[in-house]
């Protein structure tokens, strides 16, 4: 859930809101022919192009506190009440409240129902066993997950941030045919399995500590979620402001064009 990126998961805090601005709802392919031309010179960089869409994928501001909140119902529910079916409806029906918000504003429902289905799982997790704090397992299991798969994809030279670049020139692939796109897409890629790795680093051996660990998991989610995952897109933009990578054959410009 923290990495969907979330987790899956605060760029424009970091990336500022210019980017996901250029693109509402679907960028250029939307606005008239007269208009193409800026969002097109803005993607005339990988680096452009990375924060471009990261800006749009992970939420903003108004994700990570949706991300937030339903933890901390939980936690502080049950840290107050010591009542798992009572701690588990708050976090669960705070995640459903911030949904009908959505819903009313009529605005992208994408980054609740991935904090709802986050807190449903952790719910299933903690009344299966009665034991509060395994409610946090599943999620050290998915950070554990994604740092694992994003390691993997490094290896093979098929680091995940690639996948960004190709969505942006309509070729999935072509950005592996120059070497030096494929080491800033592994850089790039390091810096989201940092908090990943971070997370379970800390959070498992607290889950494996006797006694109720679950007020300081709380705790260690929150801290080590949405600030953890700011510190390191604020890293990524530092690293994508100081190059200017071409796009692969200007196809960013020739997909503006098209559309």
């Amino acid at each position: 859930m923290e990495c969907d990126v979330s987790e899956r998961e605060a760029t424009e805090t970091a990336a500022g809101t210019g980017a996901s601005a250029a693109a509402p709802g679907g960028g250029p392919a939307q606005e008239p022919a007269g208009a193409g031309a800026a969002p097109a010179s803005a993607h005339d960089t990988v680096e452009a192009a990375v924060r471009a869409q990261l800006s749009k994928a992970l939420g903003g501001v108004r994700g990570m506190i949706e991300a937030a909140v339903p933890t901390i119902g939980f936690t502080a529910t049950y840290v107050a009440s010591k009542d798992i079916k009572l701690s588990v409806g708050v976090g669960v029906g705070a995640a459903v409240v911030l949904l009908l918000v959505r819903l009313v504003q009529r605005t992208s429902v994408q980054f609740v129902l991935n904090s709802l289905v986050g807190i449903a799982i952790a719910a299933f997790f903690a009344l299966r066993s009665g034991k509060a704090e395994d409610a946090f397992l599943p999620g050290i299991m998915l950070n554990a997950g994604y740092a694992a798969a994003m390691i993997f994809s490094i290896a093979v030279r098929w680091p995940i941030v690639g996948f960004i670049i190709g969505s942006v020139t309509g070729d999935p692939t072509a950005w592996r045919a120059d070497r030096g796109i494929v080491r800033l897409c592994s850089r790039l890629t390091w810096l989201l399995v940092l908090p990943c790795a971070l997370r379970v680093a800390v959070q498992y051996p607290i889950y494996l500590s006797s006694g109720d660990q679950s007020g300081l998991l709380g705790a260690a989610k929150i801290a080590m979620g949405w600030p953890l995952q700011v510190a390191a897109l604020a890293t990524m933009v530092w690293l994508l402001t100081r190059g200017r990578t071409p796009l692969p054959a200007g196809e960013d410009a020739g997909e503006s064009g098209a559309a």
